[in-house]
């Protein structure tokens, strides 16, 4: 329904530009205001449309061409069409295709989205003498966490943090989503690096601790550093999960970090990732008010309904640090990829509880 809403007001909104007197033989080129959502592994449309002078130019001389913007002057290319021609890019081979909804339709259909697919696109359309172009902005629906690894709070260069959320089933995170978050209350005392290069961290409840009390409520922006020489914390980005299934496997004894491992991987699954316990907070709404180790070393629980002995009155994935992994003192999380048999039975019989 909600597709079918945008596409209406899509069309309307086309309807109502007019080419100006004189702009006949011009190739003009209109994409949808605003930005278009989805979630990791879903299909999702850029939309796009295109008009000209039929009788000047030969519709097999139009080239379509979208683009992805990776910085401001910087472009990959997605996907090319001249005549019946086509060509995907990279990443985007076996994902899209136009979706050729009638004259003048250059909308990309986008499948299987992945976290990188987030951005804007360029639709450009050419022909011998004109063209133009329209953009177009993909959002995903998702979360943002704070990471920093074992070694400590600002350890990590641009390229290290970029890895670092990678390594924790996520990316760096953009302004836009960042500031999102802190719209929906997310406070955050420690600066972090974003995928522009710039480092900033959101602060809803100023205190003396995090640059005074008396400073007003934000997104705080260090601006763009030396992405080699300045270390901070990540902000990371991930959306819903790419598998089977997140559960916490129970045990009838506290595990240490190698047999954590092991436990999962005899239920045909792996230790959870920071990013893919982050999701299923957040998308699946867990809550379990046991601490688990994670694929980083750390321990992790997620809460969605707080309560006593729970850590905290605010919703949240509580975060126990990096304890020594020799201790047998934890739970596991674990998540099965797509592809893999769902878990039959606990550690030592049982079943364990899933998502």
């Amino acid at each position: 329904h909600q597709y079918v809403l945008f596409c209406a007001l899509f069309s309307l909104a086309l309807s109502s530009v007019s080419l100006a007197e004189g702009d006949s033989g011009a190739v003009v080129v209109q994409t949808a205001p605003g930005k278009v959502v989805t979630h990791r592994g879903g299909t999702i449309i850029l939309p796009c449309r295109y008009h000209y002078d039929v009788s000047a130019h030969d519709p097999d001389e139009i080239r379509l061409k979208w683009t992805k913007v990776t910085e401001p002057m910087a472009f990959v290319d997605v996907f090319v069409a001249l005549g019946k021609a086509r060509r995907a890019f990279g990443s985007y081979r076996g994902r899209t295709a136009l979706q050729e909804d009638g004259f003048g339709d250059a909308s990309l259909i986008i499948r299987n989205v992945t976290l990188q697919d987030y951005g804007r696109y360029e639709c450009e359309v050419t022909n011998e003498l004109e063209d133009d172009t329209g953009m177009v902005k993909l959002d995903l629906e998702g979360v943002i966490f704070p990471y920093h690894p074992r070694l400590g709070r600002y350890t990590l260069n641009f390229h290290e943090a970029q890895q670092a959320c990678l390594q924790q089933d996520g990316i760096l995170a953009s302004h836009d989503q960042l500031h999102q978050a802190w719209l929906e209350g997310m406070d955050w005392c420690n600066a972090g690096w974003l995928e522009d290069g710039s480092v900033q961290y959101p602060i809803s409840r100023p205190r003396e601790e995090c640059g005074r009390k008396d400073t007003p409520v934000g997104v705080r922006n260090y601006g763009y550093r030396h992405k080699e020489s300045e270390h901070y914390d990540a902000f990371c980005f991930t959306s819903n999960l790419n598998g089977k299934g997140f559960y916490f496997l129970k045990t009838y004894r506290k595990l240490s970090y190698a047999e954590a491992v092991q436990a999962c991987k005899n239920n045909g699954a792996a230790v959870a990732k920071v990013g893919q316990l982050y999701a299923a907070w957040k998308i699946q709404l867990l809550d379990r008010c046991e601490a688990g180790w994670l694929e980083d070393g750390s321990i992790r629980y997620p809460i969605v309904n707080p309560r006593a002995r729970c850590g905290g009155r605010e919703p949240g994935v509580r975060n126990l640090g990096f304890p020594d992994k020799k201790y047998k003192l934890f739970g596991v999380y674990c998540f099965k990829k797509a592809g893999e048999a769902a878990p039959e039975k606990e550690q030592g019989g049982g079943h364990p509880n899933r998502v």
